[in-house]
């Protein structure tokens, strides 16, 4: 049985809870790897990584580098005399990184491969309402989410779970997944199976302005899918219109309900504390939003300033 000497990979708080485990579990690591710090916000001041933030805390040995081909980046990676590298939504390892550590580069991926390779696992799968999802560990290659896979888990989706929820629930599979992979490569008795690519794989698609924006056209199920799969981040969005005024509108949560109905698609309809939009198949009652400059907020804190004509619609 070797002793394990890890570097770890990653950037968001999805990471953070892996990197946790592995620590839990008494496993050395050896270093830290995550992104570079950037401007955010209006102020842009200078944001530190989650994983960053976890390093620091941790007094955990931690490298950024811009260029991950970077000889000085490269000479200090060897250096750590890793024999294990874990990779948890991080980016795509050039090959000198990847091949560096004897036992290999692994890395959890949140979904059940091959279905869902790319950015946005988790979102994508409760967009495409997937009634199950689950975390893969996989031996690095030189594409994206390809690699021989070392194990996956499996978890099934509530009907009304939105990303978060669901991101926190493979946060904690993921990180007994990690801990299992790491058990097998320590021992030895790794045995992977290559990932079958057929035309029927689904993508998770990296996720921008137009993917994010409700088509109203659609049914209640693939809207309020598209709601939830994007709450609490990035957020689907739409235009609501009343008389001469327009709004770009974050939608954080809703509900569906099948009805049939004679007013037109997109058309807005309010009490004192309920917004429900048509649809072709029924009505999305939209539970908590954002109007522009505002903060989140629920639908009848909304309507206790605000009132809607007959005239308001989405689109």
């Amino acid at each position: 049985m070797e002793k394990l000497r890890i570097v770890f990979m990653g950037t968001p708080e999805f990471a953070v809870g892996i990197l946790d485990t592995i620590l839990k579990h008494n496993y050395e690591v050896v270093g830290v790897i995550t992104a570079a710090d950037k401007p955010a916000g209006r102020g842009q001041k200078v944001k530190f990584s989650a994983v960053k933030e976890y390093a620091l805390a941790n007094n955990l040995n931690l490298l950024q580098p811009t260029n991950l081909k970077d000889e000085q980046f490269l000479t200090e990676l060897k250096n750590l005399n890793a024999n294990l590298q874990v990779v948890v939504a991080f980016r795509m390892l050039p090959e000198v990184v990847w091949r560096m550590p004897k036992l290999g580069t692994f890395n959890l991926h949140a979904s059940l491969l091959p279905n869902y390779r790319g950015a946005a696992p988790i979102n994508w799968a409760i967009i495409n309402g997937e009634t199950k999802t689950g975390v893969t560990t996989f031996f690095i290659d030189d594409k994206i989410d390809t690699g021989a896979m070392i194990l996956s888990k499996e978890i099934a989706i509530d009907e009304n779970e939105n990303a978060g929820n669901l991101h926190d629930k493979l946060m904690e599979l993921g990180s007994e997944a990690v801990a299992e992979t790491l058990t097998v490569i320590e021992k030895g008795n790794v045995i992977t199976t290559i990932q079958q690519d057929s035309s029927k794989i689904k993508t998770a698609y990296k996720l921008n302005k137009e993917n994010c924006k409700i088509d109203w056209t659609k049914s209640g199920n693939e809207i309020h899918n598209l709601i939830r799969g994007l709450s609490p981040y990035p957020c689907a969005w739409c235009f609501f219109e009343d008389k001469n005024e327009q709004w770009n509108v974050k939608i954080y949560d809703a509900t569906f309900t099948t009805e049939n109905h004679n007013h037109p698609i997109g058309k807005i309809q309010t009490t004192k504390r309920e917004l429900k939009v048509a649809v072709a198949n029924g009505y999305i009652e939209v539970k908590s939003l954002q109007f522009p400059g505002k903060k989140k907020m629920s639908t009848s804190e909304l309507l206790n300033g605000i009132n809607f004509s007959d005239e308001a619609y989405v689109k």
